[in-house]
């Protein structure tokens, strides 16, 4: 239990000072003799008390030896470890062991205060805003920051993941709408910035590495553990969540946006900047302006490229949705380059398709001409596995064809119409009336039909059934019952007789 500083003070005056006692001092201020050794030993002044044998001395090493590890660790919870072990004494001792020997807290480290030149450095870093559901998907809301040291200049821009495209592409943004850009970026250490961190070896992404070198611009990770080196961004990322994003309202991620930018250039531009709170960012802003370093003639090409294998359809996998290619593609690797707005999908340098980017889930995103194609191929086959089986049943049907074709007739409906009779009437019947149709010279399917129902009437054979059923309910084995007549009769009968 805390005791007030004046009596830390009395205790130790009265100890050094008046050469008292540990007993003496603590029956002249009233506190028990534990409370005046435990100020004692926490001052680190040894005491000249005569330490008696205790029950907790075999107990020790291993209290000691616990609190070198885990220098939190409660008393009572020590007591406890000890009582596990034989220990039966009062857990008060245990607490006044403890109290003179937990190790003391290593003090608080203090920082500078950095200041960096005009155009000198900006600090990168992402800020996670919760989720967004879009369709089926539920996507990440990720904020890329960017604060220009000097001027506290905040890019905000947000994105639905914190890949390295979208990573590259915050910077693109934050350096088109300033004109310019710095010549150090820091980085914490992120992925997108640090693969691999052992001491002071670092290994770089080397993506990050061509984009800086394109730029003309010095990658350079934080400090582990250095609070004033990255505190910029991390306060700019607290001032967006309680100035900007809390209650907000926008309708898409391209409405957030537009509000995030009139945000950055309106009401963060005009707040008061921390180095200099007589003038605003903007002011410092328009002062480091011109110490920027000028951009590239053409900016960082910055698209997703993934490579992807068609299956048995027509669709290319990519991000949780399927993009439809032309049909002559599947069973081939494409590749797919993707922005944030489109899906463009290439063998090599040629272009197959281009899509507008969903960020749904479990959709298709189809272009009508891929689709047509598609359709038409699968009919022509139709077309041409009837003409295969009517060539081959009946001979008569080639000439049939190639008659209808040389009068400009359609060939898909006359080869589906012939493939449904040779189902009704069979090869033999189907053959004498294709005969009988091009004697007439009448090459077509209706004239086929009549011949086939005038040989039904000859032969005195009820009509045929027309019906729309699919094979599978055709061949299905359904009885039938046959109605009872016997009822029409007694009606007949019955009628007989009342007249």
């Amino acid at each position: 239990m805390a005791i007030p500083r004046d009596l830390e003070a009395q205790i130790l005056r009265f100890y050094h000072v008046e050469k008292w006692r540990v007993g003496t001092i603590a029956n002249q201020l009233g506190v028990h003799h534990s409370v005046v050794t435990r100020v004692l030993a926490q001052a680190g002044l040894p005491t000249t008390t005569r330490q008696r044998p205790s029950k907790l001395d075999p107990y020790l090493p291993l209290i000691l030896e616990t609190l070198e590890k885990f220098p939190r660790l409660t008393a009572s919870r020590l007591h406890a470890m000890v009582h596990e072990r034989g220990y039966r004494g009062c857990a008060s001792h245990v607490r006044h062991i403890v109290a003179c020997n937990r190790p003391k807290r290593r003090k608080a480290e203090a920082y500078l205060r950095l200041r960096t030149m005009p155009g000198e450095q900006a600090q990168v870093d992402w800020g996670h805003f919760g989720h967004l559901a879009i369709g089926k998907a539920r996507r990440p809301l990720m904020a890329f920051v960017i604060v220009l040291s000097y001027s506290r200049r905040i890019f905000l821009r947000f994105f639905l993941d914190a890949r390295m495209e979208s990573f590259l592409r915050g910077h693109i943004d934050a350096f088109e709408t300033w004109q310019g850009l710095p010549r150090v970026c820091l980085y914490d250490n992120l992925k997108s910035a640090v693969l691999e961190r052992r001491g002071d070896t670092i290994r770089f992404n080397s993506t990050l590495l061509d984009f800086s070198g394109h730029y003309r611009f010095e990658p350079r990770p934080v400090a582990v553990a250095r609070g004033n080196e990255k505190g910029r961004v991390e306060r700019a990322i607290r001032y967006i969540r309680d100035s900007f994003f809390a209650a907000r309202r926008f309708d898409d991620l391209d409405d957030l946006n537009r509000q995030a930018a009139a945000w950055c250039e309106g009401f963060a531009a005009d707040r008061r900047c921390p180095e200099d709170t007589t003038r605003t960012v903007r002011e410092v802003f328009a002062e480091e302006a011109p110490r920027l370093l000028p951009l590239p003639d053409n900016p960082y090409p910055v698209e997703e490229r993934v490579e992807v294998r068609i299956g048995k359809t027509p669709y290319a996998r990519f991000d949780l949705n399927d993009y439809s290619v032309p049909h002559d593609c599947v069973k081939r690797s494409l590749t797919v380059l993707a922005d944030h707005h489109a899906v463009r999908i290439v063998d090599g340098q040629r272009l197959l398709a281009q899509h507008n980017r969903s960020w749904g889930k479990g959709e298709q995103i189809e272009t009508a001409e891929h689709i047509k194609a598609l359709v038409e191929q699968k009919g022509a086959a139709r077309r041409h596995r009837n003409t295969d089986r009517i060539t081959q049943s009946v001979p008569a049907g080639k000439e049939l064809l190639e008659a209808a074709a040389a009068q400009g007739i359609p060939l898909g409906r006359i080869t589906a119409d012939l493939a449904d009779l040779l189902d009704q009437f069979g090869a033999a019947e189907l053959q004498a009336a294709i005969t009988e149709a091009l004697k007439q010279n009448v090459p077509h399917v209706n004239a086929v039909r009549i011949a086939l129902e005038r040989r039904r009437d000859k032969r005195r054979r009820p009509p045929a059934m027309h019906s729309n059923l699919s094979k599978a309910a055709r061949d299905r084995d359904v009885t039938v019952r046959p109605p009872r007549l016997d009822l029409y009769d007694r009606l007949k009968e019955r009628n007989d007789g009342n007249s």
